[in-house]
């Protein structure tokens, strides 16, 4: 018999293994079935008794699972175990698909990078409305050489596992958007480094050659990304819970909650705190891993 909900367990490849030892720790303590490896070493699936059962007063919550293995670099994710792969993946970019935040990165070469990551901290915070924030970063760049945007994407690097995440889920007849509070000249990048069949995001104005320090009408933020996560999940004819979506700012909230698995990746406190699944030490493979997807099913 199938249980209702499945535990994941993935570990950081670099940093650590998946004994077969914590395995069966995390077995016992939702009372789940044998596990299965879905990567030797770094992946295994738990199915477990829903949990109002599995973590009763006599066993911890799943908060108190994850801090468990936190120390051990093996992040825990509780999934329901039907309808697991999702058809519909919606990603944010900076710091989720790509490692940096390219507005920050694209600051620094026009001597306001301390400025600017600050506001930056703050916004993916929630402490300042997003589309303000945006506005004041983008005007301190007024002037800048547009060179500076090629400069910055030579340095820019893919976050470990986005190729394979959105190649699996592709080969597997799911659709992939990259929504961004970026710009879409990094998305129109990114999408094509990575595969994503989709991108939105915000228009940086450029004109003889330079930043006007000026973002088109109207700013994609927090509301936007939502509205995505919808329409998109409409046009395949997906109800909600056959949606993934991935991001770590607070600007990334509201279309994780409305997703049928939301993951916080590497993600901010606010939204780490207000998400139920989160990915604080693995890559991106995680999320195929929380999907049932084995190693062996990967694509690159």
């Amino acid at each position: 018999m199938t249980l209702p909900f499945v535990l994941t367990l993935v570990a950081r490849r670099d940093a650590t293994t998946l004994t077969r030892a914590a395995i069966e720790e995390a077995r016992e303590l939702v009372s789940g079935q044998a596990a299965i490896v879905l990567s030797d070493g770094e992946a295994a699936d738990i199915f477990c008794p829903a949990p109002s059962t599995a973590f009763s007063d006599s066993n911890p919550g799943l908060p108190a699972i994850r801090a468990r293995f936190a120390d051990r670099a093996i992040d825990v994710v509780l999934t329901r175990s039907r309808g697991r792969r999702k058809g519909l993946l919606v990603a944010d970019m900076d710091s989720t698909i790509v490692a940096s935040e390219t507005l920050d990165d694209l600051a620094a070469r026009a001597g306001v990078g301390a400025r600017v990551a600050e506001i930056t901290r703050r916004s993916m915070n929630g402490e300042i409305d997003f589309a303000d924030a945006l506005r004041e970063r983008v005007g301190l760049l007024k002037g800048l050489d547009a060179a500076h945007l090629d400069a910055t994407w030579a340095q820019t690097r893919l976050t470990g596992g986005a190729r394979t995440l959105v190649a699996t889920m592709r080969a597997h007849n799911a659709l992939t958007a990259l929504v961004s509070g970026g710009f879409t000249w990094f998305t129109a990048r990114v999408a094509e480094a990575c595969g994503f069949e989709v991108h939105h995001a915000n228009q940086l104005g450029i004109e003889a050659g330079r930043l006007t320090g000026k973002v088109a009408q109207p700013i994609l933020g927090r509301a936007a990304k939502l509205d995505s996560l919808r329409s998109l999940a409409a046009a395949r004819s997906l109800q909600p819970r056959a949606t993934l979506a991935v991001g770590d700012g607070a600007n990334d909230l509201d279309m994780l909650r409305e997703a049928g698995l939301g993951i916080a990746f590497h993600a901010k406190p606010i939204v780490a705190e207000q998400t139920a699944n989160r990915i604080d030490h693995a890559d991106l493979r995680a999320l195929l891993f929380a999907q049932g997807y084995r190693a062996a099913d990967f694509r690159e």
